[in-house]
């Protein structure tokens, strides 16, 4: 697996220069860790907890599970960072996790080759009882679990104290909107030209022009929500500078008091699991359609897995970005006319009603294994069919991000139709509502009509009118994901 810049001049963007496991890489404004590495030919980015087996990044922004490093200031050390958050900046030092003693030659990767015997919690059944004679030891445990521990994958903090500065705030709005994609952006300007006082939150950095009246809070996360209304969050005020100015803080804790709040979240895809999903070159559609934004596209042809039609935009972009477009999967016994459509604009070839069951390569992609696939009882048929690419792509629909919502205290309800589960009504004492993806309502023009049909409805709330709500836009067709959430069995796959 390699990737490219599309622009290899970085024309626009200022360089940084920044080191990787003590290794000199060059970047650009803009990119993430993960991006740039991949852009530097650095493939593989971590190691897996238990077998130690080579991973590269598989999901964009806080969805990653794979790709944790350690960030270094001076003698301060900060790990488990996600390299598809971290923004990288000029002279900035990072470092892999989890292993030993470098990360393409990892000696904790021999615990592969006795993964029959290491189970999911042999640990605990073998050394704190039952247990087998004398390893049900009290002290036998405590000496094997400093090694447990030392293995368990994540990454090791320092014993410096911190240096940085941090600050605390209150705010105090009408409304707060949280996300800033295009459900979210539509909901505030539609409340700030209402007179409304508004604070749009949103984990990105900024990327638009600023909207008018609107408190725009770039880089913050808002991650707890709690009673009257009252949601905390933190803003990443300096995470991605060299230096700073005097009296600057790194980081700013937000308690934010709203009368009501939209929220616009979005939606994470998901993944099909299938033998070999874990071979680094395997990442989500969405990963690789966060690359391409970022201006770094697979190198190497590339093959999409899916079950649902958005991936075939996901497609399409590539390859007007300049990839290649080996072939398409779906694992679906028919497709629609659009989907065709775009694959035949792909020039790839579209196998349907198939499924990946197996790959090749151990730390990096190579080719996988493509078999016929029934969706109604999951079984593989046929003789494996061999597919040369660097770069898999793999969409299982997506979910509605309804994390906040849920933290209310409400119960999500499950959607047979969109596989997933959508939010809750607010629960006593809460009053938010929930717009765009992060509702179910997928498409971008759908997302915009329901962003700002519920955002007029939270506008004569507060005024004290009453507004009978519209019928929210119905989702849109191509992220109906089917029910194919596994690919067991067939063509075996090399670890």
């Amino acid at each position: 697996m390699s990737f490219r810049r599309i622009d290899p001049s970085g024309k626009g963007k200022r360089p940084f220069s920044f080191t990787f496991d003590g290794k000199r890489v060059t970047g650009y404004e803009g990119d993430t860790l993960a991006a740039a590495l991949l852009a530097s030919g650095k493939i593989v980015l971590g190691r897996s907890f238990k077998y130690h087996r080579p991973r590269g990044p598989f999901a964009p922004g806080s969805a990653e599970p794979n790709a944790l490093v350690t960030l270094i200031r001076g003698a301060f050390r900060e790990p488990n960072l996600r390299a598809t958050e971290v923004e990288i900046f000029e002279g900035m030092r990072a470092e892999s996790q989890n292993r030993f003693p470098s990360l393409n030659a990892d000696i904790g990767a021999i615990n592969g080759l006795a993964g029959k015997l290491l189970s999911a919690g042999f640990y605990y059944k073998t050394f704190m009882g039952p247990g087998i004679g004398p390893l049900r030891s009290t002290k036998v445990w405590m000496l094997a679990e400093r090694f447990i521990r030392r293995a368990a994958g994540l990454g090791r903090a320092g014993l410096a104290s911190d240096p940085d500065r941090y600050d605390r705030i209150n705010a105090f709005c009408d409304v707060l909107v949280i996300g800033a994609g295009d459900a979210g952006r539509i909901a505030a300007e539609t409340a700030a030209n209402a007179g409304l006082r508004v604070i749009l939150a949103d984990a990105n950095p900024p990327k638009d022009t600023a909207i008018d009246n609107v408190q725009h809070l770039t880089r913050t996360s808002v991650w707890g929500v709690y009673d009257g209304n009252t949601y905390a969050a933190t803003q990443r005020v300096a995470d991605h500078k060299s230096t700073r100015t005097p009296g600057e803080p790194r980081q700013r804790h937000w308690v934010i008091r709203a009368k009501t709040a939209i929220h616009a979240t979005g939606a994470t895809e998901r993944p099909i699991v299938f033998p070999g999903n874990d071979v680094p070159g395997v990442m989500l559609a969405s990963m690789l359609g966060d690359l391409a934004k970022r201006g770094v596209i697979p190198e190497g042809p590339v093959t999409l897995l899916t079950n649902n039609d958005a991936a075939y935009q996901t497609a399409a972009d590539l390859a007007a970005a300049g990839a290649t477009i080996a072939a398409i999967i779906d694992a679906r016994p028919e497709v629609s006319a659009p989907a065709r459509a775009l694959a035949d604009l792909c020039n790839a070839d579209h196998h349907v009603g198939r499924a990946i069951t197996g790959t090749e390569g151990k730390a990096a992609l190579k080719a996988i294994s493509v078999q016929h696939f029934d969706a109604a009882t999951g079984a593989v048929s046929g003789e494996p069919v061999s597919i040369v690419c660097t770069t898999l792509a793999v969409s299982g629909g997506w979910s509605p991000s309804i994390q906040l919502a849920s933290q209310a205290g409400g119960k999500p309800e499950w959607s047979e139709r969109l596989q997933a589960f959508l939010p809750p009504e607010p629960a006593p004492g809460q009053d938010f509502y929930v717009c765009g993806s992060a509702a179910g309502i997928f498409g971008r023009d759908e997302a915009k009509a329901d962003a700002n049909n519920i955002t007029a409805i939270a506008i004569a709330k507060l005024a004290g009118k009453k507004v009978k709500a519209p019928p929210r836009p119905d989702c849109y067709p191509a992220y109906f994901a089917a029910p194919i959430h596994e690919i067991r069995g067939g063509a075996k796959s090399q670890k």
